[in-house]
C-alpha cells in the first residue's frame, strides 16, 4: 500500500468516524435523557455503575484485541496468510475460553457482589442481582466477539466497521427507547443493548473473513506457541489497556462505593459532557494505529514522524474549538442532556473533565496510539501505569477527606497533566525530532492563535446578551453555529499551511461539482 493509499484510507476512516459519532452522539443524547428522567436515582447510578464495570471487561482479553489489530496490519502487508490464521484462531479460542469462566464466576458472584455497593432501598438487592446475573452472561457470550471489529479496523477498514456497528446501535436505540415508553425493566434493556452489539460485531467478522479467503478460524489452528509469542505484545498492551480503564472507567465505582449510587448519578451527568468531546476529538487519533502499525512493518519512519506530528496538528485543530464552546456552555449542555438546571457538583464535575480530556488530546491520544504500534509499548506500559495509579490515589484520597464528587474528577485531571506534559510530550517530541517547545510550536500555537477570536466573540456575547438569553438553547445553538464558522475561517487562515489549503480546496472543489449539473 503507497503512502497515497494509506493518507486516504485515513481521510476516509476519520471522515466516517465522524458520521457515526455525530449519529452515535444524537441519538445517545436522546436516550441518555429519557433514561435519566425514566429511571430512579438508584436505578440510573446501577446502570451507569454497569457500563463502568463493561469497562473492566476489556481487561480480560489480556491485550489481545489490540494485538488482532496490530497482527492483521502486519501480516497481510506481507501476506502471510497462514501464520495469521493461527494468531486469529489462537486469540477466538482463548477468549471463547475466558468466556466461560466470565459466565460461571459471575453468576456465582453476583449476591456478593451487590453487597458491595451501598443501596439505600433494600427492594432493589434482587432486582440488581438478577440484572448482574443477566449482564455477565450477555457479557460473556459478547467477549469472542470483540475481536472482529479489530480484523476490520487492522485492514483500515474502520469506515466500514463503523458502518455496521451503527446498525447494532440504531437497533439498540429503537428497541431500548420502546423499553422505557413500555417500562421493560432494566433487564430487558441489557439484553437488547448487549445482544444488538454482539450481532454487529459478529457481522464485522463475516465481512473481514470474507475479504482474506486464505484466512480460517478453526480450534485445529490453535497454537500454544502462538499464545506465547503473542502475549509478549499483549502483556504490555494488556497493563496499557487496563491503565486506560482506570482512568476512565473508576471513578463510577469509588463514588458508588464510597459514597452512595446515588452519586454516580451526579457525576455521570458532567462526565457524559467530557465523554462525547473526547470521543468527537478522538476520531482522528484511532484511525491512525493501523496505519502505524502498516508502516512499522514497512520501516518508514519518516511517514511515521509525519503522522505523529501532522496527527496531533489535526487533533489539536478540531479538539480546541469544540473545547471552547463546551467549557462556556456548560451549563446549557447539562440542560440539553438531563432537561434539569445542573447540580453544582455535576457542573464542576463537567468542566475538569472536560479540561481533563482536553489535555488528553494535546499531550497523548496521538502519540500513545502511535507508540503502541511501533516497538515502545514496554515503556508506554510502565508511563500509563504510573499514571493510573496516580489518578486512583488522588481520587480515594481528595474523596475520602472532601467526601465531594468532583474530587474524582480533579485526581484524573492531575494525573494527566503530569505524565502527560512532563513524560509523554517530551518523548513525543524526541521522535519528532524537535525540541518539547518547537513541537508546541507546531502543532499547538497555530490553533491557539486561530481560536483567540473565537473567545473574544463569546465573551463579547455575554457582556451584550440578557442573562435570560445567555442560558437558553437558542443561544447555545446561534453562538455554536457562529462560533463554528469563524473557527473555521480562522484555522482556514492561521492553522493550516498553504499547501494544505490548496489541497483541501481541491477536495472541496471537487466535491461540490459532483452536484452541479453540467
Amino acid at each position: 500500500m503507497s503512502p497515497d493509499e494509506i493518507k486516504q484510507r485515513i481521510y476516509r476512516n476519520s471522515i466516517s468516524n465522524y458520521v457515526f459519532l455525530v449519529l452515535r452522539m444524537g441519538l445517545g443524547v436522546v436516550l441518555f435523557r429519557q433514561m435519566f428522567n425514566s429511571l430512579t436515582d438508584e436505578e440510573f447510578g446501577f446502570w451507569g455503575t454497569l457500563w463502568s464495570v463493561i469497562g473492566y471487561g476489556i481487561l480480560l482479553d489480556f491485550g489481545f484485541g489490540f494485538t488482532a489489530q496490530k497482527r492483521v496490519a502486519e501480516l497481510s502487508a506481507h501476506k502471510k496468510w497462514n501464520e495469521l490464521s493461527q494468531v486469529l484462531s489462537t486469540i477466538f479460542f482463548c477468549y471463547a475460553a475466558i468466556a466461560v469462566l466470565v459466565i460461571v464466576i459471575g453468576v456465582t458472584l453476583s449476591p456478593y457482589i451487590i453487597q458491595l455497593f451501598a443501596i439505600k432501598d433494600p427492594a432493589n438487592k434482587p432486582l440488581f442481582t438478577s440484572v448482574l446475573k443477566v449482564f455477565f452472561c450477555g457479557m460473556g457470550l459478547a467477549f469472542p466477539m470483540g475481536m472482529f471489529p479489530e480484523m476490520l479496523k487492522g485492514q483500515q477498514r474502520i469506515s466500514l466497521a463503523n458502518y455496521i456497528l451503527l446498525g447494532g446501535f440504531l437497533a439498540s436505540f429503537t428497541l431500548v427507547l420502546t423499553g422505557l415508553h413500555l417500562h421493560w425493566g432494566l433487564q430487558a434493556m441489557l439484553i437488547i443493548t448487549l445482544g444488538c452489539s454482539t450481532l454487529a460485531e459478529l457481522a464485522c467478522g463475516l465481512v473481514a473473513l470474507k475479504s482474506m479467503p486464505e484466512v480460517r478460524i478453526q480450534l485445529s489452528l490453535f497454537s500454544r506457541s502462538m499464545v506465547q509469542n503473542t502475549m509478549r505484545f499483549s502483556l504490555f498492551a494488556y497493563v496499557t489497556t487496563l491503565t486506560t480503564v482506570i482512568l476512565t472507567r473508576t471513578d463510577q465505582i469509588v463514588l458508588g462505593t464510597m459514597l452512595a449510587l446515588s452519586a454516580v448519578k451526579i457525576y455521570q451527568a458532567g462526565a457524559k459532557i467530557s465523554e462525547m468531546f473526547s470521543g468527537f476529538a478522538l476520531q482522528i487519533p484511532e484511525t491512525l494505529s493501523p496505519a502505524a502499525a502498516h508502516l512499522h512493518a514497512k520501516g518508514d519512519k519518516s511517514f511515521l514522524r509525519d503522522l505523529l506530528v501532522n496527527g496531533t496538528r489535526f487533533s489539536v485543530m478540531i479538539a480546541t474549538p469544540l473545547y471552547i464552546l463546551a467549557a462556556f456552555y456548560m451549563d446549557q449542555l447539562l440542560w440539553v442532556l438531563t432537561g434539569k438546571a445542573a447540580n453544582p457538583q455535576t457542573f464542576w464535575t463537567g468542566e475538569v473533565l472536560l479540561l481533563w480530556g482536553y489535555t488528553t488530546i494535546l499531550t497523548q491520544s496521538v502519540s500513545k496510539r502511535i507508540f503502541m504500534m511501533t516497538g515502545h509499548e514496554r515503556r508506554l506500559m510502565w508511563l500509563g501505569l504510573g499514571e493510573a495509579l496516580l489518578n486512583l490515589g488522588l481520587s480515594v484520597a481528595l474523596l475520602h477527606y472532601f467526601q465531594n464528587v468532583v474530587c474524582v474528577a480533579i485526581g484524573s485531571l492531575v494525573a494527566t497533566f503530569l505524565f502527560g506534559w512532563f513524560s509523554i510530550w517530551p518523548w513525543a517530541a524526541r521522535e519528532a525530532n524537535l525540541s518539547g517547545w518547537s513541537l508546541a510550536r507546531t502543532v499547538l500555537f497555530p490553533t491557539w492563535l486561530a481560536c483567540v477570536p473565537i473567545v473574544a466573540l463569546i465573551l463579547l456575547g455575554r457582556h451584550m446578551t440578557t442573562p435570560d438569553f445567555q442560558r437558553s438553547i437558542y443561544a447555545l445553538l446561534t453562538e455554536g453555529v457562529l462560533v463554528s464558522a469563524i473557527a473555521a475561517l480562522c484555522l482556514w487562515r492561521i492553522a493550516l499551511r498553504p499547501g494544505e489549503r490548496e489541497k483541501f480546496g481541491a477536495a472541496l472543489l471537487k466535491v461540490f461539482s459532483k452536484g452541479t449539473p453540467a
